[in-house]
C-alpha cells in the first residue's frame, strides 16, 4: 500500500508584484530599525559604565573650586581694621605718586607734567588721581 494514497491537491497561488515589493521594503525597513535599536542599546549599556568616571570628572572640572580665604583676626567692621585699610591705601598711593614724580619717562609727557605741577602747588584728591592716571 502506497504511503500517499490521496492525490495531491493543487493550490492556486497568485503573485501580486506590488504586494511583493511592499512586503520586501517593509521587511528591510523593520530589519534596519531592529539593527539600529540594538546597536544603540548596546552602546548605552557598554559605554555608559566606561564613561561614567569621565563624565564625573568633567562635571567636577566645570564647577569652580571653592576657595576658603582665611578670616582675619580682627573683624572687618572694627574701626582698627578700617584704619589699617585706610593706611594701606594711603601708603600705596604715596608710593605710586613718588614713582610717577621720579620717573624719567614722564618728562616728555605734557599731561603728566601739568598734573605733577598742580599736585606740587595745590595737592588735592583730583590732582593725585590725575597724576596716577596720566603718569606711568
Amino acid at each position: 500500500m502506497p504511503y500517499r494514497s490521496k492525490p495531491r491537491r493543487h493550490l492556486p497561488i497568485q503573485l501580486n508584484a506590488l504586494q511583493l515589493i511592499g512586503s520586501i521594503a517593509l521587511g528591510l525597513w523593520l530589519g534596519f530599525l531592529a539593527i539600529a535599536l540594538t546597536c544603540w542599546l548596546a552602546s548605552r549599556l557598554l559605554f555608559s559604565e566606561q564613561l561614567a568616571p569621565v563624565a564625573q570628572a568633567i562635571e567636577q572640572l566645570a564647577q569652580p573650586p571653592v576657595v576658603v580665604q582665611p578670616e582675619p583676626d580682627i573683624p572687618p567692621q572694627s574701626p582698627i581694621f578700617q584704619q589699617y585699610e585706610e593706611n594701606l591705601r594711603k601708603n600705596e598711593q604715596a608710593q605710586r605718586l613718588d614713582q610717577a614724580r621720579s620717573s624719567n619717562r614722564n618728562l616728555s609727557n605734557p599731561n603728566c607734567q601739568f598734573w605733577l605741577q598742580q599736585d606740587r602747588t595745590a595737592p588735592n584728591e583730583k590732582s593725585r588721581a590725575n597724576v596716577l592716571q596720566f603718569c606711568d
